[in-house]
């Protein structure tokens, strides 16, 4: 009789070690191998590797063998996002389980919880100014809310992201108590100066963030007579992540985080966690080591986890961190595709798609290793024209007047302007200009109802659901702003709130509107008819198995300058992606549509075929198809 094989769950924990052991050991030796204590903390990180892992429940302990078995899960067409604040959207943790069947409905497969640990009184920047990562903020609930609720959405098939901050603490956390009290330890958890001349030397390179209400980079505090690097907020004080110290604690976390539940890690504000004098301390080489050596320790104690990696940056600054290199398919599994979102918005202001295919084309592979895209259109965040001077040059544009325009187009202050928002942190001195408001404020419903004009109110909405298509296509995990389903418009509210009042962006996270929700399958008003076309869109793109995240994306030369094209080149055949960024019908060649692989000229969107007349396919504004 055969023996029954079985292994035990240190042979499990060894080949997992041993399986990243490669993309782990030499990364941090080479940023901390050469300090004195290289071999201490190496012995104490395998220890808590191990640790993380004998903690970890069964039923995740299942998962990560579930997806060890099928990587490519968060790439597949069934995954669709849903971000939201806690409070915002239902109150409390444990009051957003009795809203899991409105997510159900919509068709969200994934769930981004904005900001839910501990943060510090007061202003927070948001929630990302954290005291405390194994807490959960208590106007929410607790620990052991937020794992039931990661339980609830795990038992529908839903997966739960959260926020992990990176580069900074709150001054309240209890290092920075402990290292404003004098603890040289906790000292060197951040990067602090017993005088001004470092600081300055280091602000001659670096940027603001915040030029209005926080400038500069370093804050001075008199009572402990040191200087700290701020980057984003004189109350969040950067890490410094050249002490191996910091990534063994963050690690842990990391790992305690995981074990809770959570299926994505957010890694908030990764550009900046490694300093160099005379640069802009964004995206140096070590913090790809570092997020290499990140995603390696999960991969070992937690592999179920995946990372999604917060890099607002130019194309060629985003890229690797999804890997580039000797880091390919070994760092992030998602980032944000900002410039997606950006050229959106450019597109619909001129009516003109050459920039957007000019961007997408020129510096975006056509698949990536082991990762995919994170897209949206709106976020809890503004909008950075990041249109660089040498793509506008490319078209012909000065790109100091193309981004002042977008500005000017969006905060309605262009003559002719669809759009209502507002700016964020006009810099006088650089010309940057951002902008606040809502996808339907922006996309023009606001403006439209105010003027009891029906018909324009009709092209907001569909804007906005030209919107929703176009992430649903283009690849990646697309990630829908909560309220933006109803087409909620902009929140004028947070002006009376003192600590919410400097900061526009509130413009944009209204409270959900329940009354509005509940009427959705029955009423003919926009935020009902909002919500069941992106409800369709997300039951299309299940349904597309080719929209896949791993399959290719080719960006194609749209014959129409309002037109912008793609083609999901997958094995079984081609899915070809038009949208129609003008308000006028276009007339597209049959013969170009049959070239690029469409032959059968099926709308997978609407699930018909598409009329030809005369040799051409007529598609009216904000037409939105995906022919096969």
């Amino acid at each position: 009789m055969a023996r029954k094989a079985s292994i035990k769950d240190d042979e499990i924990f060894t080949l997992r070690l041993n399986r990243s052991a490669p993309d782990l050991w030499p990364m941090l030796e080479t940023l901390y191998g050469h300090l004195p204590g290289y071999a201490d903390f190496r012995a104490r990180l395998l220890d808590a590797l191990r640790t993380g892992w004998k903690a970890r429940p069964a039923d995740l302990r299942r998962l990560d063998l579930q997806r060890d078995l099928e990587p490519d899960w968060f790439q597949r067409s069934d995954r669709a996002g849903y971000v939201f604040y806690i409070d915002r959207f239902a109150g409390t943790l444990p009051q957003v389980v009795d809203k899991l069947d409105y997510l159900q409905d919509l068709g969200i497969s994934y769930v981004h919880l904005m900001p839910c640990l501990k943060p510090r009184p007061g202003d927070s920047d948001g929630g990302y100014s954290v005291m405390d990562y194994r807490q959960i903020n208590p106007a929410y609930g607790t620990m052991e809310d937020l794992a039931t609720v990661a339980t609830a959405l795990r038992e529908r098939g839903i997966n739960l992201c959260v926020d992990l901050v990176l580069n900074h603490t709150a001054k309240e956390h209890a290092w920075a108590e402990a290292a404003r009290a004098g603890d040289r330890r906790y000292q060197d958890y951040y990067l602090m100066f017993d005088s001004p001349e470092v600081p300055k030397r280091f602000e001659e390179t670096l940027v603001e963030v915040f030029p209005e209400h926080a400038p500069g980079n370093f804050t001075h505090y008199p009572d402990f007579g040191k200087w700290v690097w701020t980057t984003f907020n004189e109350h969040q004080w950067d890490l410094n992540w050249a002490n191996p110290e910091v990534f063994l604690e963050i690690t842990q976390i990391m790992l305690f985080l995981a074990n809770q539940g959570v299926d994505v890690l957010r890694l908030d504000a990764v550009a900046f966690m490694w300093k160099r004098m005379g640069t802009r301390c964004q995206s140096e080489p070590e913090v790809h080591m570092i997020l290499q050596a990140l995603r390696a320790c999960c991969r070992i104690a937690a592999p179920a986890v995946i990372h999604l990696e917060e890099a607002i940056v130019a194309p060629a600054e985003m890229l690797p961190y999804l890997g580039r290199g000797r880091h390919d398919g070994k760092e992030g599994n998602l980032a944000y595709h900002n410039s997606l979102m950006v050229q959106f918005w450019g597109a619909l202001a001129t009516r003109d798609t050459r920039m957007m295919t000019h961007v997408l084309r020129s510096h975006f592979p056509d698949r990536l290793t082991n990762a995919t895209y994170a897209t949206y259109i709106r976020c809890h965040d503004d909008i950075g024209w990041a249109v660089t001077d040498e793509d506008a040059a490319a078209l012909g544009l000065s790109g100091p007047a193309h981004r002042a325009y977008l500005s000017d187009f969006y905060d309605g202050s262009f003559p002719g302007s669809f759009a209502r928002g507002a700016l964020f942190q006009a810099n006088p001195l650089t010309g940057d200009k951002r902008i606040s408001g809502s996808f339907a404020a922006l996309a023009g419903l606001e403006k439209a109802l105010a003027e009891g004009d029906e018909a324009s109110a009709d092209t907001a909405l569909q804007r906005l659901l030209m919107g929703h298509a176009l992430i649903a296509s283009f690849g990646g995990i697309p990630l829908i702003y909560m309220g933006d389903e109803l087409a909620l418009l902009n929140d004028y509210s947070y002006l009376s709130v003192p600590e919410h009042a400097h900061d526009s962006r509130w413009l944009h996270r209204p409270r959900m509107n329940w009354d509005l929700a509940a009427l959705r399958h029955d009423s003919a008003g926009h935020s009902a008819r909002a919500f069941r076309g992106i409800q369709h869109i997300l039951a299309r793109r299940r349904a597309v198995t080719a929209l896949h995240g791993a399959t290719p994306t080719e960006v194609l030369e749209a014959p129409i300058p309002g037109l912008f094209a793609f083609a999901r080149r997958a094995p079984t055949g081609t899915v070809l992606c038009l949208f129609n960024f003008t308000d006028g019908w276009v007339h597209l060649s049959e013969t170009w549509v049959r070239a690029q692989g469409a032959s059968h000229l099926r709308d997978e969107l609407s699930e018909g075929q598409v009329p030809v007349y005369d040799g051409h396919i007529a598609l009216p504004p904000q037409a939105r198809v995906w022919l096969v």
